[in-house]
């Protein structure tokens, strides 16, 4: 088929070149000259483990292509969106102008029988508003949702072989044309056995904020029983082994650390409940307040962490933060807790130097008034306090004998919970998990 990808920023660039993958003929569509020279140039804008790879190989085959002109998306039977909708200023609420803006752009170019397939993460509501909208323009074009449930740093995988799909349709009925249309589109994964799921309009657009609601109540559920656990003397590792081998919980999204960020989970769940609100069914939502409020928390719990461990004072202290990106495999320093935290400790007086694999240079847009090392080694030098804050293999793997060499004083905080504690206190450190004893 032949597809257009409307916005290639993280999910559309990723999108394209997956749909391309999986036999199609696509172009990817974006206002942004730059980011449209560098896919074409199979160079990805930001940091994802096998893109440019994947990019490469589809571009050689000539069924993929990117273009600044929204008048290339003319012909194509399947027209994804996949814009951006950040947080508005000053507000809980998702900004829509991008989708609006997308939407708007692509009317003009569609055809008779055309699909137009949402993917970006919206307020419920809006499928139907957009389908009022196209449906004025071109009466037999249709409008579907069909949420994308990427990680950031599998979002490759997660593409070509999906754990479910969801389509969300008008009058949410298996025999509708446009369901025939996405079924063909996904050929690939829906024969290998991907589960699929067809439902109307809103209950599509509730599934990815639903989602990821549930996952930062989960990860701010075990960061206040790690709260507990250190006023308590107890191990929230242990705490979170335990529960997760009840079936009814699992052990995923149990780790207990410095809390979730991202361009996901923190505006989603905002945004959920900003629409709530507007619904009218605020209350239903009113946890999803303390959730990211435990998530704030926990950033101003290690700097106190950080301070003790510093004897009291953070005035002149050197503390190296090993990384700034919110994950690892990825270079994406949207809301990441990382950042703020080194943020707040040079706020109160201390030397912070930030090191991270792929982050950097993102990170200093952000934060310029923070010092960067790209080389983990130097980073580490004369460092008076040492805190772990995304967890990079890189770091995971690092020597506790060969860094107490380097460092000025042996202090570790690990806010991650993954290093060896005995080990590295073994080797004459000073380890501080959080809720660990």
């Amino acid at each position: 088929m032949r597809i257009s990808v409307i916005g290639c920023g993280y999910l559309g660039a990723v999108h394209a070149a997956c749909m391309a993958k999986l036999g199609h003929e696509v172009v990817g569509i974006d206002i942004d000259e730059r980011k449209i020279s560098d896919l074409s140039a199979a160079r990805a804008p930001f940091f994802e483990p096998g893109l440019e790879d994947l990019l490469r190989e589809v571009q050689e085959t000539e069924r993929l292509s990117f273009s600044t002109d929204m008048a290339e998306a003319l012909g194509s039977t399947v027209h994804f969106i996949c814009v951006g909708t950040p947080q508005k200023q000053g507000e809980n609420a998702a900004d829509l102008t991008y989708v609006d803006a997308a939407i708007t752009g692509l009317i003009p170019h569609l055809s008779p029988g055309d699909l137009v397939v949402g993917k970006s993460t919206v307020p419920v509501g809006t499928a139907a508003r957009l389908s009022t909208m196209i449906k004025e323009a071109e009466p037999e074009a249709h409008l579907m949702w069909n949420p994308e449930f990427l990680r950031e740093g599998h979002a490759v995988s997660d593409t070509l072989r999906p754990d479910r799909l969801v389509y969300g349709v008008a009058d949410g009925s298996e025999e509708h044309d446009a369901v025939r249309v996405l079924d063909h589109v996904y050929t690939v994964p829906l024969e290998a056995g991907t589960p699929r799921l067809v439902t109307d309009l809103p209950t599509a657009e509730l599934v990815k904020t639903a989602a990821n609601s549930f996952l930062a109540t989960k990860i701010s559920f075990i960061n206040a029983m790690a709260e507990l656990c250190d006023a308590a003397g107890a191990d929230v590792t242990l705490l979170a082994d335990a529960i997760g081998l009840d079936d009814r919980i699992g052990r995923k999204f149990l780790n207990a650390g410095i809390g979730f960020g991202g361009g996901c989970l923190p505006k989603d769940i905002r945004a959920f409940m900003a629409r709530a609100g507007e619904l009218g069914a605020d209350q239903a939502l009113t946890f999803l307040r303390e959730v990211d409020a435990i998530n704030m928390r926990r950033r101003t719990r290690v700097v106190e962490l950080t301070r003790d461990l510093c004897g009291g004072s953070l005035l002149g202290q050197r503390i190296t933060v090993l990384g700034a990106a919110f994950k690892p495999e990825s270079d994406d320093v949207r809301d990441s807790p990382a950042l703020s935290i080194a943020a707040q400790l040079q706020l109160q007086g201390a030397v912070v130097t930030v090191t991270d694999p792929e982050a950097l240079k993102n990170a200093a847009r952000r934060f310029p008034e923070l010092h960067y090392e790209a080389s983990t080694g130097k980073a580490l030098q004369r460092a008076d306090a040492l805190l772990l804050l995304t967890e990079w293999q890189e770091y995971r793997d690092l020597d506790p004998y060969e860094v107490a060499s380097i460092v000025a004083s042996p202090k570790i905080l690990d806010g991650r919970n993954i290093l060896d504690a005995s080990k590295w206190r073994a080797a004459g450190w000073t380890y501080r998990g959080l809720g660990r004893p």
